[in-house]
């Protein structure tokens, strides 16, 4: 008897253990699984191209090619047996040297980054792009609709303090390249962000997210600092970091989180609010 209740006890131990979300990084592609309240994160897995590309200033109306993107490689430093923690470590065709700690928990996902110059040139690196595929979370993935861009009818920003899905009031049409949507970040130089139409106005915070296919969970991601925020052309959101150009022998730390939540917008500004005090304090320009 005794053993059979400390058999139900390690089963039911083991199993708390399993919960929540794990992380995986294979060919450049960071990918998220597991649970979220004992159940599976809709559209079972989520996956970002981290890193997508390292950028130059002067964007967004150069040459995406030619002049925007800096080379970079990305190597798999250390990975937990419990996939939980991840280290990665960017090394850019510049010297600059980006070390990634990522960390699963329960529901998010805490980036961790240090960028570093270690040359005796400034780097031309201004931010970067985590490319996340959000088409089946939405349950607008390919295997669900041709529509490519049927995502974004589920997908958010906030304007004037208010969540706002997409397509939003004053969508931007014209670009370099289209279609697609950025928000440049306050602060942030309207000519150093993607080559895409870009929106007249400031966010309102630095989250952008989605909502699932069933409308039960919600989907949402920062970075402090980050550069803009990006409504892209592969089923996917952007929250796009800031380096703003590292000094020769300069460090820079820069932090991130993904929220996979149940729909309940209040708590998850209450807690994004909490967790990047930053963003809610700085007012965007007038336009």
């Amino acid at each position: 008897m005794n053993r059979t209740i400390t058999c139900l006890l390690f089963a039911a131990t083991m199993q708390a253990v399993a919960s929540g979300l794990e992380i995986s990084w294979e060919k450049n592609y960071l990918t998220i699984f597991g649970d979220v309240g004992g159940k599976p994160i809709p559209g079972e897995s989520i996956e970002i191209h981290y890193l997508e590309a390292y950028c130059r200033a002067n964007s967004q109306t150069t040459d995406w090619t030619k002049h925007t993107v800096v080379g970079h490689k990305t190597e798999l430093v250390s990975a937990s047996v419990d996939r939980t923690k991840l280290h990665l470590r960017c090394i850019l065709k510049d010297g600059v040297v980006v070390d990634h700690r990522i960390e699963a928990k329960d529901d998010e996902i805490n980036f961790d980054l240090t960028a570093h110059n270690p040359t005796n040139v400034r780097s031309e690196a201004h931010w970067a792009q985590p490319c996340i595929r959000v088409g089946k979370f939405t349950g607008c993935g390919a295997e669900d609709t041709e529509d490519a861009y049927a995502y974004i009818k589920k997908s958010f920003v906030f304007l004037d303090g208010r969540i706002a899905f997409m397509p939003t009031r004053d969508w931007a049409m014209e670009a370099r390249y289209i279609p697609g949507q950025v928000w440049a970040a306050p602060g942030v130089p309207r000519a150093d962000v993607n080559p895409r139409p870009l929106h007249p106005s400031v966010p309102s915070n630095g989250l952008i997210g989605c909502v699932s296919g069933d409308d039960k969970m919600v989907f949402a991601v920062a970075f402090e600092p980050y550069q803009e925020l990006f409504q892209g052309v592969i089923r996917c959101l952007h929250s796009d970091f800031r380096l703003g150009g590292l000094k020769p022998n300069e460090m820079k730390r820069i932090r991130g989180k993904i929220y996979i939540v149940p729909n309940d917008m209040d708590k998850l500004l209450a807690r994004y609010q909490k967790d990047f005090p930053e963003h809610t304090s700085v007012k965007p320009p007038a336009n």
